[in-house]
């Protein structure tokens, strides 16, 4: 049986606030009472919102908690050409198609499609002739992962026998083995005209890589697990076993998110409060 692993993979678009830091010792927590592995991933990959000082403060703000973890710690910006074999590998299977549409087409054709946004986030190939002028354009493009091709790919059964066993609880109480349903996410982005990659074939690519058996992580990410195990099943990856945990809320009721601009455990830690204070608040 492998060792046990987990991981915190935060995204440098911003300081962590306490839902980080709940989720962060969440996971920390399980390793140190399984002699196991905390492994601290940084994922980087979009150019646009990732900045080097919120990479430093993850690290001093998991360092004040006092989680400790392995190094080096992997950035996902220094390692983008494994991410690149993946998806040409999955090309190379067929299941995959570029995707010129801008994000507002997507959104616009919704209210066109006859089904509604179920069909809008299937939008398939374009017409061969198009695609070609589009090249010769130069447009950019996006791959998409097609759902039509990668149930061909597995067949039926091995679509029907698609599935994660849940140790903690998704946002609908779900648990134990559950049934993969990737037919909900529809035709994903696995790279991004952007970065090369996107956010369901890095993940994980490093889960895999780097020997994860746990994933620790919030309810917000229990949807995307259906793709997830769609992806490890396609690379011929195992899946690792999940654990999701409700979100922190804070007074109002309101889950603690960066966008709303939630106080940062910066700005608590120079108010005065200590991290056992904060640890203890948190229930570890």
């Amino acid at each position: 049986m492998p060792r046990f692993a987990t991981r915190f993979a935060p995204s440098p678009t911003g300081r962590l606030h306490k839902g980080h830091a709940f989720s962060a010792l969440t996971a920390w927590s399980a390793a140190q009472a399984q002699g196991g592995r905390f492994v601290l991933r940084i994922e980087d990959i979009d150019p646009t919102r990732c900045r080097p000082e919120f990479d430093a403060g993850i690290l001093e703000d998991l360092a004040w908690l006092g989680l400790d973890w392995e190094t080096p710690v992997r950035r996902q910006s220094e390692h983008l050409a494994d991410y690149a074999a993946a998806v040409a590998a999955l090309d190379a299977g067929g299941l995959l198609y570029r995707c010129f549409r801008t994000r507002k087409e997507i959104l616009d054709s919704i209210g066109d499609a006859p089904h509604g946004a179920a069909e809008a986030v299937r939008p398939g190939p374009h017409p061969s002739d198009e695609e070609a002028r589009l090249l010769a354009e130069g447009r950019p493009f996006a791959w998409r992962l097609s759902l039509d091709r990668a149930r061909e790919a597995l067949g039926d059964a091995t679509w029907r026998d698609l599935a994660f066993r849940e140790e903690g609880e998704g946002p609908g109480g779900e648990h134990s083995l559950i049934r993969a349903r990737p037919e909900t996410a529809g035709d994903v982005v696995v790279a991004r005209k952007d970065a090369g990659t996107a956010y369901h074939v890095a993940v994980t690519h490093d889960d895999r890589l780097q020997g994860i058996s746990h994933v620790i992580r919030g309810q917000d990410l229990f949807e995307a697990t259906h793709i997830q195990v769609l992806i490890q099943a396609l690379m011929s990856w195992e899946t690792p076993t999940y654990r999701h945990h409700a979100l922190l809320a804070g007074p109002d009721g309101r889950r603690f998110a960066k966008r709303d601009q939630s106080v940062t455990l910066k700005e608590l830690r120079e108010g005065g409060l200590t991290a056992a204070a904060l640890r203890a608040e948190l229930g570890f």
